[in-house]
């Protein structure tokens, strides 16, 4: 899913969401991961990772779990640009997404998928592949993840898994129990009550 699809579906007179630029804005060597908790049509969260100049992004309805156990159902959507990891505020009614928007989490992130000789496999083969492992250093989630494909066809579906690793911990619930935005302290509700309909 390219840039101009993300463009395509918003009017940038009307939402306050980035364009996009063509030149990357500097950042730090590790390539950056955000989770933006959204309520669109339905409350859930947004997991993107940076790759190839874009944040690759899967809507997970249930939010990310720190459970090995857990199987979070992960929806592909548009490529976004990398200004969106900054993104916070309202999306205003009539628009693709309408509705407030946190960042709820960000860090950087590790690649750790090898093929069968030990090397690193680059982001997108392992998309492609259907099977990408990284190892998130956020203020809400470390550790090891998995995204794992199980279906293709019209709608490709994917699961994002924790890692049986040391940050693996089946009685924490932080898309529940963390609720505010790790940039502003805010939660969708108090951005919503302070932005106010944007259009």
């Amino acid at each position: 899913m390219s840039g101009s699809e993300y463009s395509g579906k918003r009017d940038f007179r009307r939402t306050p969401e980035p364009r996009g630029s063509a030149r990357r804005r500097g950042r730090s060597k590790q390539p950056i991961f955000v989770i933006q908790q959204h309520a669109a049509r339905s409350d859930h969260f947004d997991f993107r990772l940076e790759a190839d100049g874009a944040l690759k992004s899967w809507a997970v309805p249930k939010g990310p779990s720190t459970n090995p156990r857990d199987k979070r159902l992960a929806m592909p959507t548009e490529d976004h640009p990398m200004e969106y990891a900054d993104f916070e505020g309202v999306i205003p009614k009539g628009e693709y997404g309408a509705g407030p928007v946190i960042v709820w989490d960000r860090g950087t992130y590790e690649n750790t998928t090898t093929d069968r000789e030990g090397r690193e496999v680059p982001v997108a083969e392992a998309l492609d592949d259907g099977e990408l492992k990284v190892r998130l250093h956020g203020e809400k989630l470390t550790g090891g993840y998995v995204l794992v494909r199980t279906g293709g066809g019209d709608r490709e579906r994917w699961l994002l898994i924790k890692a049986r690793d040391d940050e693996a911990d089946a009685r924490r619930r932080p898309a529940r129990t963390q609720p505010e935005s790790v940039i502003s302290g805010r939660t969708l509700k108090q951005v919503e009550a302070e932005e106010g309909e944007a259009g």
